[in-house]
């Protein structure tokens, strides 16, 4: 969860390090800190709180070197604060580290040093991580790369880290496992980091760490990998496209705002080429290579955390629907740890934006082992799920900055979409008719987004009005059901009011026990199929005094009259509704943060790419 960044050359780093941790603060923004060589001796600051607070203690207090780490913090192990925060220092001072991820035996470390003579000033993981690399040093008489390894085999867990050493002055050591981490290859300098976002301003030459493998990075832009059985590695070099662009609110207040307006693109980009109106053709690479075990599957696996979780839903119903396949959905936190039955005739599906969730990687190592073919659903290119799954498909989203997931969402299910019409057309269980009217009705998608968004008026208003309530229910019934989920998620992450979502049948066996006029209660009815038990359902909670705002196509004339607020969408096909009725949610939960004074894209206790447990 936590961001590092790193660089080594013959110049001041710290202006990177600065804003490498204002790139990856959606990683973690409890503390953050920087440790540089400065005069022979390593400097350490670091500050409770976000990257700003430690800029400015830096503008107050000047450092720099031509080495140095910084950190910025999701707290796991010890309490948000300067002590807990990164980088550690080992007890003489000869070694700094940042780390992300979790040691998980650090109890059992901790003692050992303890006996040893060893102090701790906080409750972290990485202190005891980085004086247990000392220990080894001394103790054993190595090398500080060797005492690396030897220490990192004694660690279990999950771990990306980054030291120096004030004795090796222009180098620094890196490794992982499990936790992401990439090298810069510049012209005169080597950058660090846990994903691309740092980098890509430096250096558009990139190597994906895997795991256990330990790079060592000096000032000449020399470097040289190997695992921790020492054996060198020869690492593949890539090339990345992401623009420095991508990265900024472009004249957006958020970047959550821009990201919900981005959609019309980000969704026609998850498609392109990848549909054809004019021959009536669907065709994903990923799919089509591996047809014939998609089509002998005995069932699909989805598997997914969060907002993916939510997409694989919608998932469920596509490819249940039009290509009659079983599909399963799982949390990937339960699935790995409740003995899951699996085969060689199952195809596990993972969905990820970052493609480092470590429960959603965890999950697919367990079905790896018992022979399931793998398939990935990511929008970052050579995550760690992208290079462990047999076979994928990119979303195309572009960078994701605001914690809250908006358009990896909707291409997720575009994705998905397309896997269950391709299926569907290649088993014959969807007919030549509905198919053509899907995959033309897919290509409108990206303009109804856009008439969406160029009517937002009545969304702010209704955000105006619900901004107050503490609590909120989101029905939907057959598809919209996830949608549903995916709403009250967007607004308790947000906007810190309590919501959840239900099947609109489900209300009655409990949650109708909480509506009264102080409880808005949102309505997706935008599926044909269910029409008539929509208003029923919408019906039942006016009777009860609540406040019903519904998501409905234009020209809708029932639920229209007896909701208090209405919010009007373009008419689409059922299996496709998802991709527009999420769209107002998405908004509406924006508009209510802002309201409420919250900070939209950095909310409090979650972070973006979740890579420990």
């Amino acid at each position: 969860m936590c961001g590092i960044v790193a660089k080594v050359s013959s110049e001041n780093v710290l202006p990177f390090l600065i804003e490498g941790l204002k790139r990856l603060e959606y990683r973690g923004y409890d503390s953050a800190g920087v440790a540089v060589l400065q005069n022979g001796k390593i400097v350490v600051t670091k500050q409770k709180g976000k990257v700003n607070e430690l800029e400015k203690l830096l503008d107050e207090n000047p450092i720099g070197g031509n080495v140095g780490i910084g950190h910025t913090r999701w707290a796991t192990h010890g309490k948000p604060d300067n002590i807990n925060a990164h980088p550690h220092m080992c007890n003489d001072q000869s070694l700094a580290l940042v780390h992300n991820g979790i040691i998980e035996n650090y109890q059992a470390l901790k003692d050992i040093l303890i006996e040893k003579g060893y102090t701790f000033l906080g409750q972290t993981d990485t202190e005891v991580l980085v004086n247990f690399i000392d220990f080894i040093k001394k103790s054993e008489k190595l090398n500080t790369l060797e005492a690396v390894k030897l220490a990192l085999k004694e660690a279990v867990g999950a771990y990306a880290i980054v030291l120096f050493d004030k004795d090796i002055p222009d180098s620094l050591i890196a490794a992982r496992k499990s936790s992401p981490m990439v090298l810069g290859i510049g012209i005169d300098a080597l950058y660090i980091a846990s994903d691309v976002t740092p980098i890509v301003k430096y250096t558009n030459k990139i190597i994906y760490l895997n795991d256990e493998e330990v790079v060592v990075a000096n000032k000449n832009a020399e470097y040289s990998i190997s695992n921790l059985k020492n054996q060198a590695i020869t690492p593949i070099i890539q090339e990345i496209e992401v623009k420095i662009e991508a990265l900024e609110k472009g004249g957006y207040d958020h970047f959550m705002l821009k990201e919900i307006f981005q959609q019309p693109s980000t969704i026609t980009d998850s498609m392109r080429g990848r549909i054809n109106t004019d021959e009536n053709w669907v065709h994903l690479n990923g799919v089509e290579d591996n047809l014939s075990r998609f089509l002998k599957a005995k069932r699909i696996i989805i598997v997914g955390c969060g907002t993916s979780w939510h997409s694989g839903l919608i998932g469920e119903y596509m490819i249940e629907d039009l290509a009659r396949i079983p599909v399963e959905v799982e949390y990937a936190s339960e699935f790995r740890y409740r003995n899951p039955i699996i085969s060689e005739k199952d195809i596990v599906i993972a969905i990820s934006q970052s493609g480092e969730t470590a429960d959603t990687v965890a999950a697919l190592e367990l079905a790896k082992e018992k022979g399931a073919f793998l398939y990935g659903v990511v929008n970052v290119v050579g995550s760690s799920i992208a290079r462990l799954v047999h076979s994928g498909s990119y979303i195309h989203a572009g960078p994701e900055i605001g914690v809250a997931s908006t358009k990896a969402f909707t291409s997720q299910i575009v994705i998905l979409l397309l896997i269950a019409l391709r299926l569907g057309k290649a088993k014959g269980t969807i007919d030549e008719r509905k198919y053509i009217e899907l995959i033309s009705a897919l290509e409108s998608v990206p303009s109804k987004v856009q008439t969406i968004l160029e009517n937002i008026d009545q969304i702010k208003y209704i955000a105006s009005e619900i901004k107050d309530h503490n609590n909120a229910i989101y029905l939907g019934r057959g598809i919209s059901f996830p949608v549903a989920l995916e709403g009250a998620l967007k607004l308790k992450e947000i906007s810190y009011i309590h919501a959840e979502g239900y099947p609109a049948a489900e209300m009655k066996h409990g949650p109708i026990a909480l509506i009264d006029e102080d409880m808005p209660v949102f309505v997706i009815a935008t599926n044909e199929r269910a029409y008539e038990k929509i208003i029923s359902n919408v019906q039942e909670v006016k009777a009860r005094k609540g406040k019903v705002i519904a998501i409905v196509p234009f020209g809708e004339k029932i639920i229209s009259k007896i909701a208090d607020h209405c919010i009007f969408i373009p008419e689409i096909e059922d299996e496709i509704s998802p991709l527009l009725s999420v769209i107002p949610l998405q908004l509406l939960s924006y508009y209510v943060s802002v309201m409420r004074g919250c900070d939209v894209d950095q909310p409090r206790n979650l972070a973006k790419s979740v890579t420990v447990e």
